[in-house]
């Protein structure tokens, strides 16, 4: 299901609307979502900035006391997917698991410790979207010519489409 979308910039702050929007349709009595995504450092500041918690580390009696940091709650699950590319050509992916436990990671997935985590929950909608509004394809006659129209065009799939087939499934 397609819970939310930001148009924005590649920036933490752009990041962070979209988390407090996806924190807003979340259910208090449901678990925080398993975020993947690529090599974009922005994700991992804003999943800390709307899924942390402050905590102060204890003081040992010498010099100055700790400052209070920020830090993951400790049931937020992030993934980073990188793909290296030669020559347009991806040769390898590399997945680091940045928050949660790794073993209950591969286990909501299905798979092992050396098993495959993509984010082909993001490239599906990215694909669906692109191929279902042709004003989402480059270099098209119906490309969006207007930011203002460009901006509706989402929102206004989402509803048209969202009985029909669902975009976006978490494994849990």
């Amino acid at each position: 299901m397609l819970l939310s979308h930001h148009e924005g910039k590649h920036s933490t702050e752009d990041a962070i609307e979209l988390f407090k929007e996806v924190e807003k349709m979340r259910s208090p009595s449901s678990p925080i979502p398993v975020f993947t995504s690529d090599d974009w450092d922005a994700f991992e500041e804003a999943l800390i900035n709307v899924y942390g918690k402050i905590e102060l580390p204890q003081y040992k009696g010498i010099g100055r006391k700790p400052l209070p940091k920020l830090v993951p709650l400790d049931d937020l699950k992030y993934i980073k997917v990188l793909k290296k590319k030669v020559k347009n050509y991806v040769f390898e992916t590399v997945q680091r698991i940045i928050f949660g436990d790794p073993e209950e990671i591969f286990e909501m997935f299905g798979a092992d410790s050396d098993s495959y985590i993509g984010t082909s929950y993001a490239e599906r909608i990215n694909l669906t979207i692109r191929t279902s509004l042709a004003r989402f394809i480059r270099k098209g006659m119906n490309f969006s010519k207007t930011k203002r129209m460009h901006q509706k065009a989402i929102p206004t799939f989402g509803r048209s489409t969202l009985e029909i087939r669902t975009f976006f499934m978490m494994p849990f």
